[in-house]
């Protein structure tokens, strides 16, 4: 499956002074753990965040935020923010810090 390399890069560098990172290729993208605790990743042209169950809801309510769903049931927890939603390092660090606030209340692996 084809996704983009260039939102790749762009978390690859936002993350990359995270102790505990590692990156696996995944849902046929590429994703990111953090303590082996996926964190967040790229489908196609989107980004895929673990927001966790508690804050949910409130995401699907950001603009450009949908479920996650590539199998037919939603995994709930996870969000995926379309491209206008990640379109400044800002919006994506935003994203990103959500998820880590979430996956950091998880045990490591």
């Amino acid at each position: 499956m084809v996704y983009s390399k260039s939102l790749v890069e762009r978390i690859r560098h936002l993350v990359s002074r995270q102790r505990g990172v590692t990156e696996k290729k995944m849902f046929g993208g590429v994703c990111f753990l953090l303590n082996g605790n996926l964190l967040v990743g790229v489908w196609k042209d989107s980004l895929v965040a673990r927001v966790g169950k508690d804050a949910y809801d409130a995401a699907l309510q950001e603009e450009h935020v949908k479920e996650f769903d590539i199998t037919g049931k939603p995994m709930t927890g996870w969000v995926m923010v379309e491209p206008d939603g990640i379109d400044s390092d800002h919006q994506l660090t935003h994203w990103i810090e959500q998820a880590t606030v979430f996956v950091r209340t998880l045990p490591m692996k």
